[in-house]
């Protein structure tokens, strides 16, 4: 079974990160841990990479035979549907399940990567170089296929070194043999390329060929970057991932309209300035688009959990707003006069007064507003 590392909530959906040829998950370091505040994040290693078993793949094996592994690897875990990241190679095993078993993918994104890797020639005479002279010579070089000028990740360049040259060769067979471009058409999960803008290896017009072809999909450059984007740009990677990932702050806005109202929404939102915008969308984004959607507890837990918050710290207007919230999400003025008998016990009872006299005004008001 592929080596792997997992991280994130087990009760959060799946995201399985693929690495490109040469390194091992390790490519995914600056990314993945934010990506698993949302996710149970599944990062694998190819074949005689990083952890993996050299002995999963072997001459003339296809990314067929990768995506095989990814799903045993997924079956293992329990993982039935998930979203799919991959760079290079580990991109086109993501355009291959996407086609090949497209109950599986639910959304993906493909990183510097392609439908085609320019033919099988300069594959075929890698994989011979690689087999009879190792993998030195080729990790000389790897800062210059990877990296823009003066930029390096020496565990990377080590994990390309340390690689088994033997599954390096299977590989790049794998690559010589892909090509997808007549398939593309048939991708329906929603999909977005990244492309680096300085990447000689997969330029950005193979990452345009595939947005042409599918349908729907979407088209991210990053500047300054070249073949191991997550590495090397992470902020901008992550950032596109989580939009199109977790649905970022439109998300999030759907729920906190939900829990808080339209109207308490269009306030704030009619008095949002360039200078508040940022921490408006950091709201919808990360307190309604993540933790609010997290379904380990009940939006009627949340409420509960929130105002005892809000009273522990004398947030009397937030509380305000959250005894609404409370109403909304199905609790009773006698479980919220629960909830802040509770805080006088642990808060302190000068705060469970000023909560008290809070909510009685906001269930007056509902009262009023209903009679």
């Amino acid at each position: 079974m592929l080596n792997h590392l997992t991280e994130g909530p087990s009760c959060a959906p799946p995201l399985l990160l693929g690495p490109s040829l040469g390194t091992s998950y390790a490519l995914w370091d600056k990314v993945a841990p934010e990506l698993s505040i949302g996710h149970r994040v599944i990062r694998w290693d190819l074949p005689g990479h990083g952890g993996s078993s050299a002995g999963l793949i072997g001459p003339g094996a296809t990314v067929a035979d990768l995506a095989g592994l990814v799903l045993a690897l997924a079956d293992s875990l329990g993982v039935e549907r998930f979203a799919y990241a991959g760079v290079s190679l580990g991109g086109a095993v993501g355009l291959h399940l996407a086609v090949h078993h497209p109950e599986r993918v639910s959304s993906l994104a493909v990183l510097c990567s392609s439908a085609h890797f320019n033919g099988a020639k300069a594959w075929e005479e890698r994989a011979a170089l690689v087999r009879a002279e190792g993998l030195d010579e080729l990790a000389e070089s790897a800062d210059a296929r990877w990296f823009t000028p003066g930029f390096t990740v020496p565990e990377l360049v080590r994990d390309h070194r340390e690689a088994d040259p033997g599954a390096y060769a299977a590989c790049c067979d794998a690559l010589a043999a892909f090509d997808l471009r007549d398939r593309l058409g048939e991708i329906a999960a929603p999909t977005l390329l990244i492309a680096g803008r300085e990447d000689p290896a997969t330029p950005p017009a193979h990452l345009r060929e595939i947005a042409d072809a599918v349908p729907g999909a979407a088209l991210v450059e990053i500047p300054g970057a070249s073949h191991l984007a997550p590495a090397e740009r992470p902020e901008a990677v992550l950032t596109a991932l989580r939009g199109h990932f977790d649905g970022g702050a439109k998300r999030g806005m759907a729920v906190r309209r939900e829990v808080l109202g339209d109207a308490h929404v269009d306030r704030a939102q009619g008095r949002q300035t360039p200078f508040t915008a940022r921490f408006q969308d950091f709201i919808s984004r990360y307190a309604w688009g993540e933790i609010w959607t997290d379904e380990t507890l009940s939006r009627r837990e949340r409420s509960m959990v929130t105002m005892t918050a809000l009273v522990a710290h004398g947030h009397y207007e937030e509380l305000a707003m959250h005894v609404r919230a409370a109403r909304r999400n199905g609790l009773t003025p006698d479980e919220i006069g629960a909830v802040l008998l509770q805080t006088a016990v642990y808060c302190g009872v000068p705060a469970a007064n000023s909560a008290f006299a809070t909510a009685q005004r906001v269930l007056a008001e509902e009262d009023g507003a209903t009679g």
